[in-house]
């Protein structure tokens, strides 16, 4: 009986689709490419370890891997992309979390698209990775994912944003 109730579960969720915990792309259909300002990754460290120890070189290192491998993978989706103005974004700390600056400079600089993201470290062994594509436009968010990912190495950072790059920001293509 348990294994039949197990089958009508699996099958009603099968014919729902995900639920609403489940990581979905935010909006509809994926952004086209277009161009867009890369505001790059924005490090949060709310670890034990970062408010003892402070800054550590091989995270910094890590996040600009991270930056260049999405890079590296909009542009091969056909995204053309700007660099921001060093001196608007030195008054943002967070451009993910801006109140809508990075939309207002994108929009100015006459692209399509502000993209940014976030790395969450929770301590060495938990991160949560964030990515955001907003229309330069209205600064409605297009596009948003996150993933959670185990291990601080550049390997763990890779396999993170690839995954959230083809699996949720783009799991149209």
């Amino acid at each position: 009986m348990a294994f039949l109730r197990l089958i009508l579960i699996l099958c009603a969720a099968a014919l729902t689709g995900p639920g609403p915990g489940a990581a979905q792309p935010a909006g509809g259909a994926a952004a086209p490419p277009g161009s867009a300002v890369w505001f790059g990754l924005h490090f949060i460290d709310t670890s034990t370890e970062g408010a003892v120890n402070g800054v550590r070189e091989d995270e910094t290192r890590r996040v600009e891997m991270a930056e260049t491998v999405i890079a590296e993978d909009l542009r091969g989706r056909g995204f053309t992309l700007l660099e921001p103005p060093a001196d608007q974004v030195a008054r943002i700390k967070n451009p993910t979390q801006s109140n809508g600056s990075d939309s207002r400079i994108a929009r100015e600089m006459g692209a399509q698209y502000a993209i940014s993201g976030e790395v969450q470290k929770v301590s060495n062994l938990i991160l949560t990775l964030n990515l955001y594509i907003r229309d330069a436009e209205s600064g409605g968010t297009l596009r948003a994912g996150v993933v959670d990912i185990r291990g601080n190495t550049d390997e763990s950072f890779r396999r993170g944003y690839r995954y959230l790059l083809k699996n949720i920001i783009f799991r149209e293509e």
